[in-house]
């Protein structure tokens, strides 16, 4: 069984839909079938690829971006940047995604399949600051663009602006843009951004999250032109549910005509994890969810009948690293090296060489490191790690990552192996290393056990026979990263290249 299931088997559905860390969720309807991407910053792959056919059964089919760009600029982890919320259409019998790197500009990638192979990503709108794109292909034929700002980079947000766009995506047709929904001027409106475009019956929609990624609402703006002027109203808010924020994403019409709206919630350490709503239409405006504390303004709903039926599925998480390829739910925190892994020297086992990390506070952080998305709201983890040709400095192991981290492994000291606890903390972008030889003269390989508790509480153990588990002093609060969730990871790294480990499996479960 997956580790977090909302399908429960009854034609109903609990939220959230994901609880992992899909940031930023856009969706769209082809056919029968609904896909899905996301946020995925500065790891690599990026653009994961989710495919359902019920809106609560989601399957993790691949990336759309297989390496960042520039690629130099990703070739170490560049923390929170990268690919921030994206947006996926269906236009001109093709798949499209217009994502926004903040300090570059406005990328668009195509493709004829869901699954890919897409294209190489076009630099539509440089710039920095540029983000959350949304494309229009108006009935007369004419195409818009609408994005927000980043005021860490563009000194100004709260502001979405307009840009005439060729309809092949290609190209700007104006100099500028124009500034067509200012949330400065809205009582009370802060980090108005997140827009998403569409039309309906004569209005022009734009579906807009504001208030922050952890307290915000989903407002809603609409106007018989274009260019405004657009009437405002809050569409749904937290009100009387457990769900901080809800906003930012996704109106999907089912295959029956109903209306859903796809969005985020921020779970510190579990990230943005991804709630499905229902939404119908009053007087013109959408209302999200359940009715809310004011008649215009829905709240979200804990569960729900299924949109459409579906059989159970939930993005891979386990490993046992036999196939020739990583599975989908690996990611890097930069752009990959071939001599970072291989799956065939050890058919079997996941080979990480080892990495040269100058030396640091936060040393593991520097390293590649092979990690997937907190899965559910507790699970286990298990690995086996076996380091081979070791120098001294030389570490692997089992890893949650985040601005603050903790792991267990391996470590070659003064000619011995050791069994090693480490932490690193506090959680700012520096955190300071301190290690804990749990074995002074252990095994060249160990079984590793992670248990992450409900509340993001995280506890390491050690076994030399996988059967009985001794575990590490104490635990560790996990705590997110930069822009997104903790992560789960392997990694292998010294203070020089030569050695590597041998990691047999990565199984997950409840």
């Amino acid at each position: 069984m997956p580790p977090w299931q909302p399908d429960q088997g009854d034609g109903t559905y609990r939220n959230p839909v994901l609880h992992a860390d899909y940031s930023d969720p856009d969706a769209i309807r082809v056919g029968e079938r609904y896909y899905m991407t996301a946020s995925s910053f500065n790891y690599v792959p990026g653009l994961p690829l989710l495919e359902s056919d019920d809106m609560v059964n989601w399957r993790l089919v691949g990336h759309a971006l297989p390496r960042l760009v520039p690629e130099g600029t990703f070739a170490t982890p560049q923390f929170g940047k990268g690919v921030w919320a994206p947006c996926l259409r269906w236009h001109d019998g093709k798949f499209w995604i217009f994502y926004p790197d903040p300090d570059h500009g406005v990328y668009v990638i195509t493709a004829e399949r869901f699954a890919g192979p897409w294209s190489a990503p076009h630099l539509l709108l440089p710039g920095k600051g540029i983000i959350d794109p949304t494309p229009l292909w108006d009935d007369n034929g004419n195409a818009w663009l609408l994005h927000a700002w980043a005021k860490s980079r563009a000194g100004i947000n709260n502001i979405l602006t307009l840009r005439r766009m060729a309809p092949d995506g290609r190209t700007l047709l104006d100099d500028k843009g124009r500034d067509i929904i200012d949330g400065n001027r809205l009582p009370g409106y802060r980090t108005l951004e997140g827009p998403k475009f569409y039309k309906r019956n004569g209005y022009y929609y734009v579906f807009a999250p504001a208030g922050g990624v952890a307290e915000g609402w989903q407002s809603v703006f609409r106007a018989r032109s274009i260019e405004g002027p657009y009437e405002e109203r809050i569409v749904m808010d937290q009100g009387r549910s457990a769900v901080n924020g809800p906003h930012q994403g996704a109106w999907v019409r089912a295959a029956d005509g109903k209306d859903w709206f796809l969005h985020f919630q921020d779970k510190k350490a579990y990230g943005r994890i991804a709630h499905l709503q229902p939404l119908r239409w009053a007087d013109g405006w959408p209302v999200i969810g359940t009715d809310g504390l004011a008649p215009h303004k829905g709240e979200p709903v804990a569960r729900h009948a299924k949109p459409a039926a579906g059989a159970i599925a939930a993005p891979a998480t386990s490993d046992e690293f036999s196939a020739t390829t990583l599975g989908p739910q690996w990611q890097w925190n930069a752009n990959p090296q071939p001599g970072w892994h291989s799956l065939s020297v050890h058919h079997g086992a996941l080979r990480l060489f080892t990495q040269a990390v100058p030396a640091a506070r936060d040393f593991v952080r520097g390293a590649p490191i092979l990690s997937q998305k907190v899965p559910a709201p507790a699970f286990s983890v298990r690995t086996h790690v076996a380091l081979h040709d070791a120098l001294d400095g030389d570490r692997a192991g089992l890893i949650a990552d985040g601005m603050q981290y903790a792991w267990i492994g391996l470590r070659r000291q003064a000619g011995r192996t050791q069994l090693v606890y480490a932490q690193c903390a506090p959680a700012v972008m520096r955190c300071t290393e301190a290690t804990q030889v749990l074995l002074a003269d252990a095994p060249s390989a160990m079984h590793l056990r992670l248990d992450w508790a409900d509340g993001a509480r995280v506890r390491f153990s050690y076994s030399a026979d996988g059967a009985a588990w001794t575990p590490a002093p104490g635990s560790f609060a996990a705590q997110p990263g930069r822009w997104v969730g903790a992560t789960l990871g392997l990694f292998s790294a010294g203070e020089h290249a030569g050695g590597y480990a041998d990691f047999d499996y990565f199984r997950v479960s409840r």
